[in-house]
């Protein structure tokens, strides 16, 4: 009996044991589908959600961030992600638009994926063009950044010392500005970028008058194969000392000084500003606008010709421009092209 007894309390033990085994292996289960969840299921805002992580910010901080603003469901899951694989998190402002895993948030801001705005400087704009498309992307007002580009000449002085503004060394590019940055710092990162050009173009010397030279080169024509030409118009007139008579240059003068009223009348060739090439001889006192590497390249290499007068290619419907060497063939060029204006007006 006593036996007996015994087996039967062995039994009673032993069901209690499997009970409890088979309680934590559901708790565990249980345990495993919860991370699973929290890990593996998306989860985070459907609509455009930003999250700012400051310089210096903790795991723990960010993962507060992130589970505040609804883009991870705990901040412990993304803790636990950091503590497995070690990665370096990236401070900046991260743009958040659809339900994500834990992993997927993560792996963002380890490569530093930070949301951008992307602003395209078109060749041969000018300090209020650039100004305009920074205000219409939402970086603050136009007076801003001109304001910028005419007091900074600090970031340009060392190349060009007698630089006034930052006009002709913002170099035209694509660029991904951040949201925050501030006009200054997209004006560094500008000149940061001309520096690059002028490195790789070998421009090191006379960078006043050659960048000034270039950005005429640009306003004047868009075609490739004419800057060349078009830079030698310019240096011979000035080696014979003539006036270069170039209307983007009177039209800049008008720009800076407030008197552009949208179109070129023949009363503004005779308007004394510093930048008009009709009044005074020689350059102008500085570029007019922010050429690419092709008008670099000109001015630094201007074609050996005998030209000294041109029709722009703007000015052509025929999309040339044309050349002369002498006062006589200019004017039947300008006979010729007036001739072109009017029978493309007729069609």
């Amino acid at each position: 009996m006593a036996s007996g007894r015994r087996t039967k309390g062995t039994s009673r033990g032993s069901g209690w044991g499997r009970t409890l085994w088979a309680v934590f292996l559901l708790a565990v289960l249980a345990a495993a589908a919860v991370v699973a969840f929290v890990l593996v299921t998306p989860f985070g805002p459907s609509q455009e959600t930003f999250v700012e992580i400051p310089t210096g910010s903790s795991t723990v901080r960010i993962g507060r961030q992130l589970e505040e603003a609804g883009v991870v469901r705990s901040q412990y899951a993304f803790d636990a992600m950091r503590w497995v694989t070690r990665g370096t998190l990236k401070a900046g402002d991260y743009r958040f638009d659809h339900p994500a895993t834990v992993s997927e948030v993560y792996d963002r801001i380890r490569r530093g994926d930070t949301y951008t705005i992307e602003v395209t400087i078109p060749e041969g704009s000018n300090m209020f063009d650039i100004a305009k498309r920074l205000q219409e992307a939402g970086f603050g007002p136009s007076t801003e950044f001109v304001n910028v580009a005419r007091h900074n000449t600090a970031l340009i002085s060392d190349l060009d010392p007698q630089a006034k503004t930052l006009e002709g060394y913002l170099f035209p590019d694509t660029y991904r500005i951040g949201p925050k940055d501030e006009m200054a710092k997209i004006a560094a990162t500008m000149v940061k970028r001309f520096r690059q050009a002028a490195t790789q173009l070998g421009l090191n010397r006379d960078v006043h008058n050659l960048v000034t030279t270039a950005s005429l080169v640009e306003r004047e024509t868009a075609i490739d194969g004419e800057r060349p030409l078009v830079a030698s118009v310019f240096q011979n007139r000035m080696a014979k000392q003539m006036p270069l008579m170039t209307d983007p240059a009177v039209i800049y003068g008008l720009e800076v000084t407030g008197q552009w009223r949208g179109g070129i009348y023949a009363s503004d060739l005779h308007r004394d500003t510093a930048y008009n090439t009709y009044v005074h001889a020689g350059l102008p006192p500085g570029p007019i606008a922010n050429p690419g590497m092709k008008s670099l390249q000109a001015a630094m290499h201007p074609a050996q010709t005998d030209y000294l007068y041109f029709v722009a290619a703007g000015q052509n419907p025929q999309g040339m421009s044309r050349f002369a060497s002498t006062l006589d063939e200019h004017n039947r060029n300008v006979a010729g092209y007036r001739k072109a204006m009017k029978k493309a007006g007729g069609r």
